[in-house]
């Protein structure tokens, strides 16, 4: 029998049961407390890190730099290729398995506090509360005729979020080409057409999913709500209200024996449902809907404070503990989740920071062979090397393979940082030393200064057989 958690598909109570039904906005309340003040930080910081880290320099050029044209991938001092792309893989089979395991044990805390949707449209939020005043204020601005005082503050908020949503664009684009002269470029028209095109499409699409779709984006949009319930347990931490201590609900004065009248501790106050960005009522159950943010259970635990009740009527908690069971922090699939990650994460860091510096290719002449001044047989190659360091290195060629094997010509070649260099190269053997028509042979490069670099390479040498 499954043990997961039923996650209600409810519609959120603005929006009605129609589902057509057009849509009403959702006007939040403000308010204070523990997971706020959490979520804030954390947004802040997230917010401050991507906009902050492209503007970093590191050895002489932007610290993480997408640079698609030169196929370049700039991060943190290391240079990666499109061959590292398969690193690139391994980072998003990690994260996807970093968010499975921080959903079975705590929920959707990543939609609520480190989700970028969530965090742009809390700064949307915020904005508007600035500019047009707290809920009530927002919900009478709403149903007023234009006037010259609406029309200011809806200026003064759409400006705030098209200037947000420019920094974003900006920022965004700026990871993919030099953030530094990007602004100036684009004032100028020197900025290439997809640089205008693409700041101006994520511009738009700040401003619309932040400022405008916000829930839906949450509840219609993001696929993770919709397979969050296959992950959850009856030991998932999730905000729950506890329905054996709240009921039944109803209004009461402060000093009131509550109890005696039948009630519990919810005063009905509602708030819950106002502070909700989605605008669902948690006290409904486990939803779709729900972000995990916590907004209900600072509000109610205020509540419950003023009116001298214990805190954790709507709580971080998990099924189990609801129903008088103790929660299992160990469980199979949590530590499966665990020890895959743990795993992954291993043998990623492994191979990022023992991955080679350095790719020679070795491709082979379409002349077969030739009988050189000497009288001995000659195979020429095309030589490829690419410098993935962010210095430069001067790498010694070496052959192997056959017996009396020489390198004719340049055997020093000096790399610079990040390119790709090709130099022809010849090979001889004597031709007693020949034991077949193709012979394998290996070149193998190694930098002058760091003996650590060095990569090596199979081909074939051809020549006549002597019997």
């Amino acid at each position: 029998m499954s043990n997961q958690i039923p996650v209600k598909n409810v519609t959120p109570p603005t929006q009605g049961g129609d589902l057509y039904a057009k849509r009403e906005k959702i006007h939040t309340r403000a308010f204070t407390g523990l997971f706020r003040t959490v979520r804030m930080y954390v947004g802040a910081f997230l917010f401050l890190l991507f906009l902050g880290t492209a503007w970093l320099n590191w050895d002489g050029h932007q610290a993480v730099w997408w640079n698609l044209p030169e196929r370049k991938f700039y991060v943190f001092g290391a240079t990666f290729w499109p061959q590292d792309f398969m690193l690139l893989s391994w980072l998003l089979i990690i994260s996807a398995f970093a968010l499975f395991f921080v959903t079975v044990y705590a929920g959707r805390v990543w939609c609520g506090y480190a989700c970028p949707q969530t965090t742009w449209t809390w700064i949307f939020m915020w904005v508007e509360k600035v500019t047009e005043g707290d809920r009530n204020k927002r919900i009478k601005l709403d149903k007023a005729p234009m006037s010259l005082e609406k029309f200011l503050r809806r200026f003064a908020k759409h400006s705030l979020w098209l200037l947000i949503g420019l920094v974003t664009g900006l920022t965004f684009v700026g990871y993919f080409t030099p953030i530094r002269e990007l602004p100036m470029d684009l004032l100028t028209g020197q900025a290439n057409g997809w640089a205008y095109f693409w700041v101006g499409f994520f511009t738009v699409m700040t401003y619309l999913a932040a400022g405008f779709l916000r829930e839906q984006v949450c509840i219609h949009m993001c696929p993770y709500s919709r397979f969050q319930s296959v992950m959850f347990d009856k030991d998932t931490l999730i905000v729950s209200y506890d329905a054996k201590r709240g009921e039944n609900r109803g209004a009461r004065k402060k000093t009131a024996d509550y109890k005696a009248e039948g009630l519990g501790d919810c005063i009905d106050c509602t708030l819950c449902v106002q502070v909700c960005p989605t605008g669902i009522d948690i006290r409904d159950g486990l939803q779709i809907a729900c972000v995990s943010c916590a907004a209900c259970i600072d509000v109610c635990d205020e509540v419950m404070d003023k009116m001298g009740y214990e805190k954790g009527l709507i709580r971080y908690t998990t099924e189990h503990n609801l129903s008088g069971e103790k929660t299992k922090l160990l469980r199979p699939r949590l530590v499966g989740y665990a020890a895959a990650l743990l795993i992954m994460i291993s043998l990623f860091s492994y191979t990022v920071f023992n991955r080679t510096l350095v790719e020679l290719n070795v491709i082979k002449d379409r002349i077969p062979y030739r009988e050189n001044m000497s009288g001995r047989i000659e195979n020429v190659y095309l030589l490829r090397i690419i410098n993935k360091d962010q210095h430069a290195h001067t790498y010694v060629l070496e052959a192997s393979g056959l017996s009396g094997i020489t390198l004719e010509g340049k055997q020093n070649f000096e790399v610079q940082a990040g390119e790709i260099f090709s130099a022809p190269v010849s090979v001889s053997v004597d031709p007693e030393n020949i034991g077949s028509s193709t012979n394998k042979i290996e070149f193998t490069i190694q930098s002058v200064d760091d003996q650590s670099i060095s990569r090596s390479s199979k081909s074939t040498f051809t020549g006549p057989v002597i019997r």
